[in-house]
């Protein structure tokens, strides 16, 4: 990857995170790929729980964002110290260059919340609510404020924060379910991925029309994965649509086409995957693509095709994925710097970039990342993971 490249790729370059779920606090920094690597329950999917919370929030409200969730109750975290608020703040750079941070705190009270203070910052317009009450306006004209809903999306209507509406909104969390990829789909205009696949026929269909080359690499890469698939394309089914596949077959003259019932869980979540990594064809339409273990019912054979495509997809969209797979991580040129150890203390998630021991064998080549998962060699830098009084979220913090 080039410097430019990875200059364009970049959107989330730090992610603080305070009393969420289970972790109590985090600071890390970003690449343009980033594995998140840990044991089961050790809080790697909270981490990207709470950055899409940040996009469901901007697309519908944060009242359905938590209610979706179970409510604040179920997303502050639970400790003996009972923290009431719970915290994130983002440091971007968007597509034009310009860098900035939007940061809010909620605060849980008896049967509701509220959204105690919210700042942003692009380029030098800024904005900071607190408790509904606009204390920095940012412009002389400026809409009114709620403590119960995001003052970014009423700030998305002037020029200086729409750029940051747009790309926070539109960022992709993915846990792919092949049942609902496999079923009939109802027809929509594609624009983004739905988290599930839900909508995955009509997201092929756009890259078709729009980009036929990115659709061409989708396909290159699927039959690495899965030898004999020729190539797949919407279909319509009635009023629904759904996926139909070409493949190979010993003895026929051309390629046997299968609707998406008859694929294997593997295939499809495969190429849900493709898709969800390519789906922005460079455009910045999907800035950031989250993952969850995305080896899950792929051959172990397959993991070194799929690397390629997170490496692949990383020089257009930052790409960030949670995994538990030595054979994902089992390369000699993945960098210290693009792994997150993730570890759990008596329910408690401590994650930071790898200590010591870690980066060193890996900078002098000595093992790779999955060799020392393999060992329970990657673990976090025990001196970067600060304590949730050591966090500041806004810039009046004294940061």
């Amino acid at each position: 990857m080039t410097v430019s490249d990875h200059i364009r790729s970049q959107f989330l370059t730090r992610v603080v995170v305070r009393n969420f779920r289970s972790i109590g606090g985090c600071d890390v920094s970003l690449d343009p790929l980033t594995f998140l690597v840990g044991p089961n329950g050790s809080g790697k999917s909270n981490f990207l729980d709470a950055l899409r919370l940040i996009a469901d929030s901007l697309r519908t409200s944060l009242d359905h964002a938590l209610r979706d969730r179970g409510g604040i109750n179920e997303v502050r975290r639970r400790s003996s110290g009972h923290p009431t608020n719970f915290g994130i703040r983002l440091e971007f750079r968007l597509s034009d260059g310009l860098f900035g941070a939007y940061a809010f705190e909620v605060g849980a009270q008896r049967g509701s919340y509220e959204i105690t203070k919210e700042e942003c910052t692009t380029g030098h317009a800024r904005y900071v609510v607190r408790s509904g009450e606009v204390v920095v306006a940012p412009s002389e004209v400026f809409p009114p404020a709620s403590s119960d809903r995001l003052y970014l999306v009423n700030a998305a209507g002037l020029p200086a924060f729409r750029p940051v509406f747009d790309a926070l909104s539109r960022m992709g969390f993915y846990s792919l379910n092949p049942d609902h990829v496999r079923a009939l789909q109802p027809p929509d205009k594609g624009d983004i991925l739905a988290r599930d696949g839900s909508n995955l026929a009509s997201v092929l269909e756009r890259l078709e029309k729009s980009s036929p080359q990115v659709k061409t690499r989708v396909e290159e890469y699927l039959r690495m994965v899965v030898p004999g698939i020729e190539g797949v394309s919407r279909v319509a089914a009635g009023h629904m649509e759904t996926l139909q596949f070409r493949q190979s077959i010993a003895g026929a003259k051309d390629p046997w086409r299968f609707p998406a019932i008859n694929m294997s869980d593997g295939t499809l979540r495969a190429l849900g995957l493709l898709v969800a990594l390519f789906q922005s064809n460079g455009s910045g339409r999907v800035p950031l693509v989250g993952i969850e273990e995305p080896e899950v019912a792929l051959h172990p054979a397959a993991a070194g095709v799929l690397r390629d495509a997170l490496r692949d997809a990383s020089r257009h969209t930052q790409v960030l994925v949670t995994s538990h797979s030595p054979e994902l991580l089992d390369d000699p040129s993945i960098p210290d710097e693009a792994i997150i150890a993730v570890a759990s203390d008596h329910g408690r998630t401590r994650m930071a970039r790898l200590d010591d021991a870690g980066r060193s064998a890996l900078r002098e080549r000595l093992y790779t990342a999955g060799e020392l998962l393999r060992v329970d060699q990657l673990r976090p830098d025990e001196t970067a993971v600060p304590s949730e009084s050591q966090l500041h979220l806004f810039e009046s913090d004294g940061r």
